[in-house]
């Protein structure tokens, strides 16, 4: 992979192409019932670039790339006494959903009042009355103690809904504001839902949380329940270790989460550094051949008398042909990278007589399905602290994300342009190729 193709380096050198403008339903009249020592103006902005280098070129441009900061304003457009809310949790589960609703539930009724708030059950189908799913009536009280549990209490799905259908259903409960928990799929339905909302001339005020566990959104460092994903992989790792390293030529393989982009597998890597391998989505690697995988296992066994292997579940998927399922959200359904390599060195290391112990661990589902821990709760309370904020200050069809340690409204168009992902050129790659050592396994020196 080019820097060509690094979408921050692309609007270094284009910056008219991309909007960093957010939308907002009118002018805020409403003094914030939210008492504080500072408000944010829509005039504070965090600049994109980080480097002097990129500021120096950048500066004596006329469109010079910056987000608007997040926080409270002084006055709001919604009436808190008026206001209905909506929450809604879409696509695979994910750790700290539950603490995301509790918190805007929290902003919402102690701080600004909002009596009326809904949960949507199931995803997007919670707004389709063909379903019948019941909305929830979440108030202070009943979410006190959800962040204890995994998963969401709200039920999620994959896929959207007719936008006809949702931004009516919005309608008929005098719902004025909507909090979308997703990924790339739902961030796109809550610009769809914003969209119809504004064709019709309707005050409704979508505005997005960015969840991943990938970490793959654009445009957004850091999306909640990545960090609690690395940290659940530890033990993982550290058992998948204990069993390769208590046999000879013992072999562990850990498939873990990672679509399109590699951060978890990266970061797990580098965080528990027993691994021997680590192979990501955005890197080709060959199975077969002297600079092929099943060679570098075996080089690896020479060596260590054992080797472990972590992939991604979107690596390798040329291995399975260019025939492609697509799933309710519109991604590619991959094909099981980890039980794909589990065979193929099972059954190499057979036909070269060697003697070998192997093992597989795919733990996805119990990493997604965890709460959140730590320093990934707090971040997700204060996501939801500052969705509330710009929510009632009238800005829609936008997420909130954070650069350069600051919270930011990132507009949903330039979130979903592309997915982030991890460059060979970058630090963590390069860091988790030292940690590894894996370029030996793969093309060992020339004596």
């Amino acid at each position: 992979m080019k820097n060509d193709t690094f979408i921050y380096q692309r609007v270094i050198d284009n910056p008219d192409e991309y909007s960093f403008e957010i939308e907002t339903l009118g002018e805020c009249t409403i003094d914030n019932p939210v008492k504080r020592n500072e408000y944010v103006s829509d005039e504070e902005k965090v600049v994109f670039p980080s480097q002097l280098k990129n500021i120096l070129k950048l500066i004596k441009q006329k469109n010079f790339p910056a987000f608007q900061k997040a926080g409270p304003r002084a006055k709001i457009f919604h009436d808190p006494s008026w206001t209905k809310a909506a929450i809604v949790t879409c696509g695979g589960l994910c750790p700290g959903l539950n603490d995301v609703i509790k918190g805007l539930v929290k902003v919402l009724s102690c701080d600004y009042k909002v009596k009326t708030i809904y949960g949507i059950r199931y995803g997007y189908r919670g707004l389709n009355p063909k379903y019948k799913h019941e909305p929830l009536l979440l108030t202070s009280e009943n979410v006190d103690e959800i962040h204890e549990q995994g998963g969401s209490i709200l039920g999620s799905s994959r896929g959207n809904q007719p936008v006809d259908v949702m931004v009516d259903t919005l309608v008929r409960k005098d719902i004025n504001i909507l909090f979308c928990i997703g990924g790339d799929g739902t961030l796109k339905g809550a610009r769809a839902i914003s969209e119809e909302a504004k064709k019709r001339g309707l005050k409704i005020g979508v505005i997005g949380v960015p969840k991943t566990i990938d970490n793959d959104i654009s445009f957004v460092e850091r999306s909640f329940g990545f960090e609690t994903a690395v940290y659940k992989t530890f033990d993982i790792i550290s058992s998948a270790h204990n069993e390769a390293e208590g046999a000879y030529n013992g072999i562990s393989v850990i498939k873990l989460m990672g679509r399109d982009s590699g951060f978890i597998a990266a970061s797990a890597t580098l965080a528990n550094s027993v691994v021997d391998i680590c192979l990501i989505p955005e890197v080709d690697f060959e199975m077969e051949g002297e600079n092929g995988l099943k060679m570098a296992v075996v080089r690896c066994l020479e060596k260590n008398k054992h080797c472990v292997i972590v992939v991604a579940e979107g690596a390798g998927q040329k291995f399975f042909g260019d025939e492609k399922e697509i799933d309710a959200s519109g991604n590619i359904k991959h094909k099981d990278i980890g039980i794909f390599i589990r065979d193929e060195i099972s059954k190499y290391l057979k036909a070269q007589g060697l003697d070998f112990s192997l093992k597989y661990f795919d733990p996805s589902y119990i990493i997604r399905s965890s709460p959140a821990q730590g320093t990934d709760a707090i971040f997700c309370l204060l996501l939801a602290e500052h969705a509330v904020h710009a929510a009632m200050a009238g800005k829609t069809n936008c997420l909130i994300g954070t650069w350069n340690n600051f919270f930011t409204h990132v507009p949903i168009s330039l979130s979903v342009i592309e997915r982030r992902k991890i460059y060979p050129e970058e630090a963590l790659y390069k860091a988790m190729l030292s940690a590894t050592r894996q370029e030996e396994y793969f093309y060992p020196p020339k004596e």
